[in-house]
Formats: structure tokens, sequence, C-alpha cells
């Protein structure tokens, strides 16, 4: 869950985002669109939907695990490798 406003904003826009994208398809499917233009709007729905899981749950990570770059050895350790494990997430969900 987003606690920021900020973060809320952003998680809020990238929803109306994929509204949009999701009733653009929907009137795809409706008017008969042939199956390639669909799969892209599919594949790009997908994309945004992941965008958003993504940013939540690093989001959650960061929130449960700290934030990267505390003052001691140890918190920059363990940032560095909470940085590593939120850029393979994005990674995988892209």
């Amino acid at each position: 869950m987003p606690h920021t406003p900020d973060e809320k904003k952003r998680a809020i826009s990238r929803l109306r985002r994929i509204r949009g994208q999701a009733e653009a398809l929907e009137r795809a499917v409706e008017a008969g669109t042939d199956c390639g233009a669909l799969l892209q709007q599919i594949a790009a729905l997908r994309g945004a939907t992941n965008g958003l899981m993504a940013e939540v749950f690093e989001g959650h990570l960061r929130e449960t695990f700290g934030a990267a770059g505390g003052p001691g050895p140890q918190d920059r350790d363990r940032g560095d490798d909470l940085d590593e494990l939120i850029r393979m997430l994005r990674t995988y969900l892209k």
C-alpha cells in the first residue's frame, strides 16, 4: 500500500492509465479488431499492471526491510542487497 501522498498520487495515476487501457481494449474487442492489435494492447496492459505491482512491492520491501544507505556499514550492505533485489524484481516483472 502506498503510504506517502506522493506514492498514493503515483499509484492512482497508474491505476487510471490502466483503466483507460482496459477500456480501450474492451472497445477494440467490441469493434472486432484483429488479433495482432489486441495482443499488442494486452501486452501494454500487462506491462502497466506489472509496473504498478513492482512499485507497490518496492515500497513494501523498503518499508519492511528499511531504506538503503543507512549510517552503518551493515545498513549500507543491507541497503545494497535490497536495491539489488528490487532491480531483479523489476527485471522479472517487465
